[in-house]
């Protein structure tokens, strides 16, 4: 399932192609034909992230909330405007070291940072062209628009841009009251909201929870975006068992969990990839950015000698999904 720096680039890319723009909307799926017609035709004119969830805004107070859940994902194509800031023009998001030091961009066939195809992973049939400056299309004899590939359940289309969304677990329309209903069921979003706060409301609530602190990292309405990954190297990195009730994990290691979701979240958004390693060299951090199995402490890792103190990792099934994490260092 995509997690909350995912979420938050896929707002950003909107915000850049789409917003300020009339779209055109269809569902060739069928599955989203009312709510496409009722889109198309209109002003994109506000693009966000909470959590886990985007929320995109069109005229006359209309909103678009999509949830892509464990097997959705966007699919972009042709002009795309990037955000230099976090993306390269080599067809991949670029990344920067977490402690300042430039370095060229780094592919990674996992998926994560793909600027074609955002989400679930899956290998785009869609051509993708990345640009600062609009530019004509059709060149080299591509096809616009381009041809649907698979189910898509929802097309946005501008004049020079396409996003497509398949296997969504949520595409619905929704008034501002119902989008301010749906935020406000959500924990707090470094990214939305004020930092301070969200350690205050985080810490609040985990703090008076019996449930474990691995099932509340993962609960959307105690912190918003944190998933499978996240919440495995945020544990490891505070040396936390998984399995203590969040009302007995120490009101200093709930706070230093928060904070370290502020850093990683931010890492996250900028590179497009889960970066939760540390104090890396260069070498070892263009090795931990190309490939997934080398940039997580314990993610992935079962049985594989922990990375601290060499101990098997274990893996286990919490909630019906996977926990991993090192039973001397996080004992």
């Amino acid at each position: 399932m995509p997690e909350g720096h995912s979420v938050h680039r896929i707002a950003r890319q909107f915000d850049r192609n789409f917003v300020g723009r009339t779209v055109s909307a269809s569902s060739p799926q069928g599955r989203f034909a009312e709510g496409a017609a009722l889109l198309s035709g209109r002003e994109a004119t506000a693009a966000r992230a909470v959590g886990k969830q985007m929320f995109l805004a069109f005229e006359d107070d209309l909103w678009l909330r999509v949830h892509l859940g464990l097997y959705g994902a966007w699919d972009f194509a042709g002009e795309i405007l990037v955000d230099p800031t976090i993306a390269s023009a080599n067809g991949r998001m670029g990344q920067t070291n977490q402690r300042g030091t430039d370095l060229a961009p780094i592919l990674d066939d996992a998926g994560e940072n793909s600027l074609s195809s955002i989400g679930a992973p899956r290998r785009t049939r869609v051509h993708v062209r990345m640009s600062e400056q609009t530019q004509g299309l059709g060149e080299d004899g591509d096809e616009w628009p381009p041809p649907v590939v698979g189910q898509v359940r929802l097309r946005l289309l501008t004049e020079t841009t396409c996003a497509d969304l398949r296997g969504p677990t949520a595409c619905v329309l929704q008034t501002p009251d119902e989008v301010a209903a749906t935020i406000a069921k959500l924990g707090p979003d470094p990214l939305v909201d004020d930092p301070a706060e969200g350690e205050e409301r985080f810490t609040a609530v985990v703090r008076r929870k019996p449930t474990s602190i691995a099932l509340l990292l993962m609960d959307q309405s105690v912190v918003g975006g944190i998933g499978n990954v996240y919440r495995a190297e945020l544990l490891f990195r505070a040396r936390l068992n998984p399995h203590t009730p969040g009302r007995e994990v120490p009101e200093e290691i709930v706070r230093q969990i928060w904070r370290d979701w502020v850093r990683l979240l931010a890492i996250g958004v900028e590179t497009g990839q889960m970066m939760t390693m540390d104090d890396l060299d260069p070498a070892a951090y263009r090795l931990a950015m190309a490939n997934r199995d080398d940039r997580h402490w314990v993610y992935r890792r079962a049985g594989l000698p922990c990375r601290v103190c060499g101990t098997a990792i274990v893996l286990e099934e919490l909630a019906a999904r996977k926990l991993y994490w090192c039973p001397r260092c996080q004992a």
